[in-house]
């Protein structure tokens, strides 16, 4: 997961520094410096690391944080403060065009993930309701095309694409092809290199200069931390790029990047690619990140996925049934998929105040054989499992490639979970539970 390293050591200097009665200076500066060094590990801009390091201690050192009666919660939230100011303090909105479409332009160096991107954020507005299409305007990678045109049916995004005719015209003609079909949202593919030349750079101004893009948003792989950061140099001084997107924060990314960019270019980070799935994008908040980073949770991101994940009728009817003792195993199995769309086990934990950089071991495949158990029965016996006898469990274990013990342990589970149910509605004297539920429900 992206950060444990830096979250780790910057976790492990703070509570050296924090676990005592009183501070002074001393200990401030003597902590601080394990937190510049926890910052240069993860490969934060140098001149960056050691101005922040300079704010921390000068607000750590007045007087009113030595003589408060709890100099570490202080401390903590200067560092949780500056860390933010550090990332650009809130989460910076898209710019939208006055009339139809408004043009997103995705430029950065090959391999960095930018065409995959496109498609992520195409799929990421068409849910927020806006009308995306995508422009293929990278002619010289092989299948650079087919590829963007891949992703796009994925998303359910039209691409337009002339081959390889100058990009320039193609940009043009999806403008006006945009406009036609009434798409909102023009997002184009630029070609990239694997260093950055004249030829790249000339291209990308020239696409710029003829489209006017409402925004420039430069694609860059979080995973190569300090060069991440020369590349956003180089590209803002020749395009003035009006935002970054990092793509790969849920590899081995040590963080370097992320902290640095927006200090050394003073744009800003406005999305983040956390996996490979097209529908692993989501806004770059930087006060939510610090939390993340420093151990402090990121309890609000995580009620966004599960916004997004549960539906609200689905999440009321399942709490109905639940209390009035009828789920069945069908409504697991719904409840497991919703769990997989919020990005495993592990990246939930990872949210939790107090979880964040700590080395969980959780297995995110922990779903998958009870999902094939319940997949493998018949509807009837996912409705009702107290027909399942041994026949039809040794058959269910073969058909799901598990065991006998594996199924039993799964309709265990399940008739625990229902035992809590009753027990929930019995609690407090008869008809309590039931009284609940009628307020609640008062349909019931």
């Amino acid at each position: 997961m992206a950060f444990d390293g830096l979250s780790q050591k910057l976790q492990s200097a703070l509570k050296k520094m924090t676990g005592r009665g009183k501070l002074n200076e001393q200990a401030v500066k003597d902590g601080m410096r394990e937190v510049r060094m926890a910052l240069l590990e993860a490969d934060v801009n140098y001149a960056v690391a050691k101005d922040f390091i300079k704010k921390v201690t000068e607000r750590c050192i007045g007087a009113d944080v030595l003589s408060s009666l709890s100099p570490s919660q202080q401390v903590i939230k200067i560092v949780n403060e500056e860390m933010t100011a550090l990332m650009g303090s809130t989460n910076a909105r898209l710019t939208w065009s006055s009339s139809l479409p408004s043009i997103i332009m995705l430029c950065g160096l090959q391999g960095a993930g930018k065409t995959t991107m496109c498609a992520k954020l195409a799929g990421y507005l068409a849910k927020q309701g806006k009308k995306p299409m995508l422009a293929a305007c990278d002619i010289y990678r092989p299948a650079a095309i087919r590829q963007l045109q891949v992703v796009g049916e994925q998303v359910h995004v039209p691409v337009f694409e002339k081959g390889t005719q100058d990009p320039v015209k193609t940009a043009k003609e999806a403008i006006e092809y945009a406009r036609y079909y009434q798409r909102d949202v023009l997002i184009i593919d630029t070609a990239g290199r694997l260093h950055i030349d004249e030829a790249l750079m000339d291209e990308l101004l020239r696409i710029k200069q003829a489209v006017h893009p409402q925004e420039i948003l430069l694609t860059v792989d979080a995973m190569t931390g300090q060069d991440a950061v020369n590349v956003a140099k180089t590209f803002d001084e020749k395009l003035d790029v009006t935002g970054v997107i990092l793509t790969k924060l849920d590899g081995d990314t040590r963080g370097g990047a992320a902290l640095s960019v927006k200090a050394v270019t003073g744009k800003p980070i406005k999305f983040s690619g956390i996996g490979e799935k097209l529908t692993d994008i989501e806004p770059f908040y930087p006060d939510r990140m610090a939390s993340r980073i420093l151990g402090m949770g990121d309890v609000l991101t995580l009620i966004d996925k599960a916004s997004e994940a549960f539906d609200e009728q689905d999440a009321e009817k399942f709490a109905r049934k639940g209390l009035s003792n009828k789920l069945t195993l069908e409504d697991f199995l719904d409840q497991m998929q919703s769990m997989k769309k919020m990005g495993g086990l592990k990246s939930m934990l990872n949210m939790l105040p107090g979880m964040s950089g700590k080395d969980i071991e959780v297995d995110d495949n922990a779903l998958k054989k009870p999902e094939a158990i319940i997949r493998s029965m018949t509807p009837q016996e996912r409705r009702n499992p107290s027909i399942l006898n041994a026949s039809r469990r040794k058959r269910i274990a073969a058909g799901s490639g598990t065991t006998v013990q594996d199924v039993n342990a799964l309709i265990r589970q399940f008739e625990q979970s229902q035992q809590m149910m009753k027990q929930l509605m019995n609690s407090k004297g008869k008809g309590k539970g039931r009284g609940l539920l009628r307020m609640k429900f008062p349909d019931m």
